[in-house]
């Protein structure tokens, strides 16, 4: 009797904690591509020289490692110059891959809006609008030596990633980044908006 009572406490305790237990994946999730975009930034300025960010799918043809739990990694490439005349190209490997755990991938959810900062929903595919572009500008996207954010053109590009869960629209967060300053912003869904 004593051992069906406490089974029973034991599965319903279980039940009722495992929307809690999504939400803290969903938090590590978003404080990893946080820290990364903000990791980027300080290399850019401490090294004095562009860094490459690269928002990717995990397959088995990428550096991205195709996990159990891992759908997408953030990349981050240097831009190396060499010849003469000097010209910059971006490295051939990145030296930081960083997988996204726990089942967070980069998404929108149909019923998600725009962060506070406004940079874009719409068009946010696999969760990665920058510039205005679904999936970022087909330039690049960097950060400089000075810490603004930019395209590989060098123009300034604002922009955010979305993420959470599959099918669990409560552990939706956001990335922003501001192009001028490079300015690195978290936010956490409420459901019908957006919390820092």
């Amino acid at each position: 009797m004593v051992v069906a009572v406490i089974t029973t406490i034991s599965s319903i305790a279980i039940i009722r904690l495992e929307p809690y237990l999504q939400q803290s994946q969903a938090t590590a999730g978003l404080d990893e591509a946080k820290t990364v975009l903000r990791q980027a930034r300080e290399v850019a300025i401490s090294q004095r020289r562009t860094i490459v960010v690269k928002f990717v799918v995990a397959q088995a043809s990428t550096p991205c490692p195709a996990a159990a739990n891992v759908y997408n990694c953030i990349e981050l490439f240097q831009m190396v110059v060499s010849g003469t005349p000097p010209t910059a190209t971006q490295a051939v490997n990145p030296f930081v891959t960083v997988p996204i755990e726990n089942n967070i991938q980069f998404l929108t959810y149909s019923s998600e809006v725009d962060t506070p900062d406004g940079f874009g929903i719409s068009g946010a595919t696999n969760g990665v609008e920058f510039g205005g572009v679904g999936g970022g500008p087909t330039t690049g996207m960097e950060f400089q030596s000075d810490g603004t954010f930019t395209d590989g053109n060098g123009n300034l590009i604002n922009g955010t990633v979305f993420l959470g869960a599959k099918s669990m629209p409560a552990s939706a967060g956001a990335v922003t980044v501001m192009g001028g300053t490079g300015r690195i912003r978290a936010y956490h869904s409420t459901g019908s908006g957006w919390w820092n």
